[in-house]
């Protein structure tokens, strides 16, 4: 009887023993393709042995230092690398073990901003519907995953909520992309007019949308509206690119694509490639300024940030993401995906859309795709997916309540970025076997 409290405990889990490139083993022998990178978190795959070395390396040196005694060479040198690579203004980072860590510090330091240029009044922070920013309380309060709030509700802190950048269900007939993406801004300044402009922290969005909808992209033009509006009011951006961002969609960074910077930046998954936990907060320089001329003291801390063999991995993994161009492997088999899917479901009767970037994709299962009407969510069509991809030695990341938080279901695929092209066939052959299976069962 394990005595592991499992995520699920009406579900028996295979035990993973071994990984390499593209692949994880189980102790029956069994290999499975991590099509999603476990949470797009994989970005090498399994076992690389340059970031393997490095770890070594910096384990035989220096395992751990207290950051309120020490700074670390390792840290030091992975910040540098970090800045030198981000979007324009960013000029410090804050290391955490994770993705909801760095949103919660994210708001922190956002809030403290405001308190150190003398605006302590500033109380709102402004979310997007369909969003997900993480399981931690403050990171559920300004998210809007329904099924992972629920429970918890009672003890989130309040948060405003616009809408999302979700082109297939929030696009009117008749309108363009970029008037949808104007009206989009708009909605939000009309939310900043109600709560009243002085009493907003920050705007909070992810840059390609993750969990909770799967691979939903901005229309043209919407964030750069979005910029104009925080900056019209002296509001923070926040861009989430835990899931989207460190070459998951092309570019290191998603906001490249959108052509704006934001004020403070969330990362992860993507910046250590699941070797070690690591998160990081990305600081523009005005932001930093504010505490250097105040109090010179931010109150907020954990006890692993900046963990010297956490920012080792990092720093090896954005190591060979560079030296082996792999974020050109990323834009050409993320092209391919898109083409593979799109011939596989392009005309797939439950298959209602099919969207992303790179090797960031997902497609939307309905039940008929003229009205674009879910299944009925007690199906749990989603879990079903699921189960049939890993009978078949494929793991994607299938969510529900894709459409309004309760009805809906996606996939998301997002494989390391060393996948060759005959494994991207091979997944899409997978996932569409599973599909079709999922949808064959009674009920």
């Amino acid at each position: 009887m394990t005595r592991v409290f499992h995520r699920s405990l009406a579900h028996d889990y295979p035990v993973a023993v071994s990984g390499r490139g593209v692949t994880i083993r189980d102790s029956e022998g069994r290999d499975y393709i991590d099509a999603s990178g476990g949470a797009a978190v994989s970005c090498l795959g399994h076992s690389h042995p340059d970031v393997l070395a490095a770890m070594h390396a910096q384990l035989d040196s220096l395992a751990y230092a207290h950051t309120s005694f020490f700074t670390t060479a390792v840290a030091e040198e992975l910040a540098q690398t970090l800045v030198a690579d981000a979007p324009e203004g960013i000029s410090h980072v804050y290391f955490l073990s994770g993705g909801s860590e760095a949103i919660e510090t994210a708001l922190k330091m956002a809030r403290q901003y405001f308190v150190e240029i003398g605006q302590p009044q500033r109380r709102h922070i402004i979310g997007r519907r369909q969003s997900y920013h993480g399981n931690t309380l403050g990171a559920l309060a300004v998210g809007h995953n329904a099924a992972r709030r629920v429970q918890y509700a009672p003890l989130l802190i309040e948060a405003e909520h616009v809408s999302p950048a979700y082109d297939y269900r929030g696009r009117a007939p008749g309108e363009t992309p970029e008037a949808y993406g104007l009206r989009l801004a708009a909605e939000l300044e009309e939310t900043i007019a109600r709560l009243g402009p002085d009493s907003v922290i920050a705007f909070i969005a992810e840059t390609v949308g993750g969990a909770t909808c799967g691979a939903i992209t901005a229309p043209p033009g919407y964030f750069r509206a979005i910029r104009e509006v925080c900056d019209r009011h002296g509001i923070l951006l926040i861009l989430d690119e835990v899931m989207c961002g460190m070459g998951r969609t092309g570019t290191l960074h998603a906001c490249e694509q959108e052509g704006v910077a934001p004020d403070l930046m969330t990362i992860a998954k993507g910046l250590g490639g699941g070797f070690a936990p690591i998160g990081a907060v990305l600081v523009a320089d005005r932001v930093f300024q504010a505490f250097d001329r105040g109090s010179k003291l931010f109150q907020h801390g954990h006890t692993y940030l900046g963990h010297p063999l956490a920012c080792a991995a990092g720093l090896a993994v954005q190591t060979v993401i560079k030296r082996d161009n792999l974020l050109a492997n990323v834009q050409a088999q993320g092209a391919h995906l898109a083409r593979r899917l799109g011939e596989t479901f392009g005309n797939h009767h439950h298959v209602g859309d099919i969207r992303g970037r790179g090797l960031f994709q997902a497609i939307e299962i309905v039940a008929d795709r003229g009205s674009k009407e879910p299944f009925d969510p007690a199906l749990k069509l989603h879990a079903r997916i699921k189960a049939e991809a890993m009978a078949r030695g494929l793991m994607v990341y299938p969510s529900g309540g894709t459409a309004d938080g309760t009805r809906g279901d996606h996939v998301l695929i997002a494989p390391p970025f060393i996948v060759d092209a005959e494994t991207i066939d091979t997944i899409v052959e997978r996932l569409a076997e599973a599909v079709d299976a999922s949808l064959a069962q009674p009920g």
